[in-house]
């Protein structure tokens, strides 16, 4: 027997208990902590006293997941104190980031070697102020360069028109999917912070949606578009009420088992969408972002308003999409440059020879035309 589809198999998730619907336990990652200058034991210092000087929960997880990368590294070369660790050990660990293949065959980007490098110099000072060890081995630790890179191609108008045509509107979950969708474009919102979305935030009398502690802990209120609150109106009314199986959950996007969203299953979902409209775009989410700030540009928006839609807090990340946009620069490019010039002129007159075209020319410069001439 199949399993179901759609709001059917939603109904049937509800019928059953959070242990049946599954799920993984926590498992320990084994780092031994048994003497006091233990590496794994102080990484998890770092990361308490992180917490308690107010650092997102997305960026504990970060830095978790680079000081585990960095133990599991030195744990099979026996290196498990923390007075162990050197600067050539160091230099060691980076060169070996620079030959790592990630199981998709990939190599890791500079920018993400010079993030993970970046932690580990920051864990070390930190071990450092607390005495756990008399020098600082990453205080010299030279960091990669940084590269300047433009974001992936946006999606152009009818792209978009297409990937917003792909969730089946007659089905509930599809209502659901194209108010995601219609949100990320007409707000630019990075995926994080749709999940975090609660029922309170929006308000669809005023169109405007309050993002709380999105990027940096900081909040904003974005406008959203009248398309948009149409798809979220009819979400709120025909399909969230069969989704919600506790009413205290404040989620405004609620998946099949009535919780809210995670991002990594958001992209996933965004990803599928793209590959049904047949666009072939890296960047799932952040591909609608991009396409909205760039799109409004190239309509005359005004980049200080586009910083604050997109939540930037320098200005300078929001002047990426300047270059990104070409629209601008092909209208100047168009009205400026010789040989554009000289094509238009060409087009004026198709059908002259190139003498009566050069007379016709210096006619025109004198005021005069052919008859005039003549007739003196």
């Amino acid at each position: 027997m199949s399993a179901p589809k759609g709001i059917a198999a939603v109904e049937w998730l509800a019928r059953r208990s959070k242990e049946q619907r599954g799920g993984n336990a926590p498992k320990p990652d084994g780092f031994e902590r048994g003497t006091p200058d233990a590496l794994a034991l102080w990484s998890d210092g770092y990361l308490e006293s992180l917490a308690s000087r107010n650092y997102s929960p997305g960026t504990l997880e970060g830095r978790r997941n680079a000081l585990k990368m960095f133990l599991s590294w030195a744990a099979e070369r026996d290196l498990k104190q923390a007075g162990q660790i050197t600067r050539p050990i160091l230099e060691n660990f980076q060169r070996w980031l620079w030959r790592y293949t990630k199981p998709n065959g990939q190599r890791l980007g500079w920018s993400t070697q010079r993030n993970l490098l970046g932690i580990l110099k920051d864990y070390f000072r930190w071990l450092t102020r607390q005495n756990v060890i008399l020098h600082n081995p990453a205080s010299e630790l030279e960091l990669p360069r940084m590269e300047k890179r433009l974001p992936q191609e946006v999606l152009t108008l009818t792209e978009v028109e297409r990937l917003l045509a792909v969730p089946d509107v007659n089905d509930p979950l599809g209502v659901r999917d194209r108010a995601m969708l219609e949100l990320f474009y007409s707000t630019g919102l990075r995926r994080t912070e749709l999940c975090r979305l609660e029922l309170a935030d929006l308000n669809t009398e005023r169109r405007t949606l309050h993002v709380r502690q999105g990027k940096g802990k900081k909040d904003r209120m974005v406008p959203v578009g009248q398309r948009a609150i149409h798809w979220l109106e009819r979400y709120l009314k025909e399909v969230r009420p069969r989704l919600c199986l506790d009413t205290r959950t404040p989620a405004l996007f609620l998946t099949g088992y009535g919780d809210a969203f995670n991002p990594d299953v958001l992209s996933r979902m965004v990803s599928a969408w793209l590959q049904q409209a047949g666009l072939k775009r890296k960047g799932c989410c952040h591909v609608l972002r991009h396409s909205c700030a760039t799109h409004m540009l190239e309509n005359g928006a005004d980049i200080r308003f586009i910083q604050q839609l997109l939540g930037h807090e320098k200005l300078d990340t929001t002047a990426i999409y300047t270059e990104v946009s070409i629209k601008q620069l092909q209208e100047v490019h168009a009205r400026c440059h010789p040989s554009a010039r000289q094509a238009e002129a060409q087009v004026a007159l198709p059908n002259a020879p190139d003498g009566a075209e050069k007379q016709a020319s210096q006619a025109s410069a004198n005021g005069n035309d052919g008859s005039h001439a003549n007739g003196a």
